[in-house]
């Protein structure tokens, strides 16, 4: 990174987050409309209705309204649920409103961030009723890590390579298993300068789409697209999710993230807390290590997410490329290292396995990328405590890591699974083979809850919304078990690179398994 101090009068935007009312009954809400056993499943609220649960109160509002007005700061917008105040102003008033911040320009590879290089600290009176201010110390990652859901490892040999043909066949999808509701659609969201080209999409379809009714194009771009390359993860997320949830109508989300000072993942947020009307499933292939991140902006983006299931809004997440991760500590003792928001408790995060056969459509085992663990920051669920991770604990006992390496207490991940390796994709035109990650699962799975939520509609039911209270009670019916393999962690003489291994019923490596798709949307159809 090249680095020099901007001058006082150089334009930024902030984000403000404002302290949010009745998170605790926001919680309890989304715990009913999305528990099968309650009188209140699927009765979800529209976002007018999420707006007026946790709109900031007045006291909030008006403190936050008149700090920023007493610095001369005016050209602010909000957004429908009144949370978030995105503001522009020049470096020299972004430091005197947070004292301790310094602005500087970071350049690499021709592209260039505003960012604060010192800790912001706010006024007292105003702390109370802000969660954080974004836009201050985020660089984007560099190279690959851009989104650990994305290695496209390119490996030698011969492999009949995953398409939609074998996706179907696998996962028991027959040429009429296509969308056909009216008010039914699904959604992939890129950062980071993550395009798509139309013209790739139609040339996946038409060699990979013949067997089953589909869509060509995407109905709705929120965002910009740029120009440029199309890009890999951008490519492989929009080409799949159309291809298993085929015919559904698509929305592509993308967030540059770039402009300026910007996160892009915040930016997404903040839309999604202004439109009324969204597609019912989201897939995200996007991740950041746990540590890297402050505690409050988590919490934060968890309430995002619990805004999102109450509206009956299904986000998936990919569970990451690391294994379990690992973080050197320095000392003798190294610890896994878990990824956000494929450990938020509010999300369901998709794993990754691989055909036992490279040649053949056979069983899965664990592909050794599929992220999964503990989290270090939340505590596990009560839908997934004693069915899943008791039962994992007891029966891989004597083989599990040493306690050490992770929190046995926090929410464990991923919740389910699906193919992540070798996937061919089109991408400037050109068939490209050996595509692989979660960034691939993902949007698999994505595509089947949007054939599910299809059928749902069509029979005047509310969608799935979110999914993990529902999937954890059918402890694993209508799924295919994983029970092989174990993925990647530390290489040192504790773990020796081996993480957490694949097992009868739920595991952190791949959850409870993956679909078999017409048993699942038999299971997931009534009430």
């Amino acid at each position: 990174f090249l680095n020099r101090r901007v001058s006082p009068t150089e334009e930024l935007e902030l984000t403000f987050a404002l302290k949010q009312q009745n998170i605790h009954m926001l919680e309890e809400t989304l715990r009913l409309v999305s528990d099968p056993d309650s009188s209140r499943y699927g009765k979800h609220l529209s976002l007018d209705e999420v707006a007026s649960l946790v709109r900031p109160s007045q006291l909030t509002q008006k403190v936050v309204h008149h700090w920023l007005q007493s610095h001369g700061i005016t050209n602010c917008q909000t957004v429908h649920t009144q949370d978030f105040l995105q503001c522009t102003m020049t470096a020299k008033v972004a430091e005197t409103l947070l004292p301790g911040s310094r602005f500087h320009r970071y350049i690499r590879d021709g592209q260039s961030v505003l960012r604060s290089s010192g800790p912001y600290s706010v006024h007292d009176d105003v702390h109370q009723h802000l969660d954080f201010v974004g836009g201050l110390h985020r660089l984007p990652p560099k190279g690959k890590d851009l989104s650990k859901a994305s290695s496209e490892r390119l490996k030698t040999g011969v492999h009949l390579g995953v398409t939609p043909t074998i996706l179907r066949s696998r996962y028991n999808l027959s040429t009429t298993d296509v969308g056909t509701a009216q008010n039914n659609s699904q959604a992939v969201a890129q950062f980071l300068e993550q395009y798509y080209h139309p013209a790739d999409l139609a040339e996946f379809m038409s060699l990979y789409g013949g067997g089953f009714k589909h869509r060509s194009a995407v109905d709705r771009v929120v965002g910009k697209q740029g120009g440029g390359k199309a890009g890999i993860e951008a490519s492989l997320d929009i080409e799949y999710i159309m291809s298993t949830g085929a015919n559904v109508s698509t929305w592509f989300f993308t967030n540059p993230g770039r402009h300026e000072s910007q996160e892009p993942f915040l930016q997404w947020m903040v839309l999604l807390s202004n439109m009324s009307d969204l597609p019912w499933v989201h897939t995200i292939s996007y991740g950041d290590d746990e540590d890297s991140l402050s505690v409050a902006y988590m919490m934060r983006i968890n309430t995002e997410f619990m805004k999102a299931g109450v509206r009956g809004i299904s986000l998936l997440f990919a569970s990451g490329d690391s294994g379990a991760g690992c973080k050197h500590t320095g000392s003798k003792q190294n610890t896994f290292r878990p990824s956000f928001p494929a450990s938020s408790p509010y999300v369901t995060t998709v794993g990754g396995t691989s055909f036992k056969n490279p040649f053949k459509v056979t069983y899965e085992v664990t592909d050794y990328i599929s992220g999964g663990g503990f989290s270090n920051v939340f505590t596990m669920p009560d839908y997934q405590v004693t069915v899943a991770v008791n039962g994992y604990m007891k029966t891989v006992a004597a083989s599990l890591p040493p306690q050490s390496y992770y929190n046995a207490s926090g929410r464990a991940y991923p919740d389910m699974a699906a193919l992540s390796d070798n996937y061919w994709v089109v991408i400037n035109r050109v068939p490209t083979p050996w595509v692989s990650g979660t960034s691939a699962s993902t949007p698999v799975v994505g595509g089947m809850l949007s054939l599910i939520n299809d059928q749902r509609l069509l029979k005047g039911l509310s969608p799935l919304g979110f999914l993990n209270p529902r999937l954890y009670k059918l402890k694993g019916q209508a799924l295919f078990d994983v029970t092989e393999g174990c993925h990647l962690a530390c290489l040192d003489e504790q773990v020796q690179g081996k993480g957490f291994c694949a097992a009868p019923s739920w595991d952190p490596v791949t959850g409870w398994g993956t679909p078999d798709y017409p048993a699942l949307l038999s299971a997931l159809l009534d009430n």
